[in-house]
């Protein structure tokens, strides 16, 4: 089984037109290692992937919550389309591995970037819907993106709700996010954060940037506090 064939079993999605999948996987750093070589990249599928993932979102949210306001689902939307929420998904279907890029870019960490895979997660949609239509595009996405929607919103604005909770609960207590180690080399460095509460840890996290390790300990953080209250 070569590379794209184990990628179409992982997606679930066999192509008719394995070069669509070719190209979605296919970064514009990769030329540089093709001297010599027309080698079209993913980025005119990821633009057209961006387009179809937002129709089929606001069709599911339109759906799904019907009495939720526009400003509401739009709010929702954003959180499901993010880039960090979309490196998330693609980091389930463990996408990154089967990207071609550049040396450089593999050096750099650039199979883990965010941007990177969020982007080649939109191009395998552009490449979806020119291969099998709406349809089939939107049925990839409600199987690997619209899953589990409450809970994506939930990390998406974790600090956010992590701070209404804390003025509620604790008025006069101060949050602090503490990054409490950090390993790995410049250029694909992990974060390791801690969130404090009354000198007491409440949540931990780590990530690529001091920022995602940051949003994971305050999705933590929010989970436990909402446990203790409802128990």
């Amino acid at each position: 089984m070569n590379h794209l064939e184990a990628l179409e079993h992982r997606i679930d999605y066999i192509f008719n037109d394995k070069e669509l999948l070719l190209t979605a996987v296919t970064h514009s750093s990769f030329k540089n290692d093709m001297k010599g070589k027309s080698i079209k990249n993913n980025e005119r599928l990821e633009f057209l992937g961006d387009a179809v993932l937002e129709l089929a979102s606001s069709k599911c949210l339109f759906l799904k919550y019907g009495n939720m306001s526009e400003g509401k689902m739009t709010k929702l939307r954003a959180s499901i389309v993010c880039e960090p929420t979309l490196a998330s998904c693609a980091r389930e279907l463990d996408l990154g591995k089967y990207l071609l890029i550049s040396k450089g870019e593999e050096h750099t960490g650039g199979r883990g970037r965010d941007s990177i895979i969020s982007d080649a997660l939109e191009a395998v949609i552009g490449a979806i819907y020119l291969d099998g239509g709406f349809d089939a595009a939107d049925t990839f996405i409600s199987k690997f993106i619209l899953n589990d929607i409450e809970n994506k919103q939930l990390f998406h604005d974790s600090k956010t709700l992590l701070q209404e909770i804390v003025q509620k609960d604790y008025p006069t207590e101060e949050l602090i996010y503490e990054l409490v180690d950090e390993t790995g080399p410049d250029h694909d460095k992990m974060f390791y954060v801690h969130v404090l509460l009354v000198d007491k840890i409440i949540g931990e996290g780590r990530g690529r940037t001091k920022k995602a390790a940051e949003q994971e300990a305050a999705y933590n953080a929010v989970i436990k506090l909402k446990n203790k209250n409802n128990s």
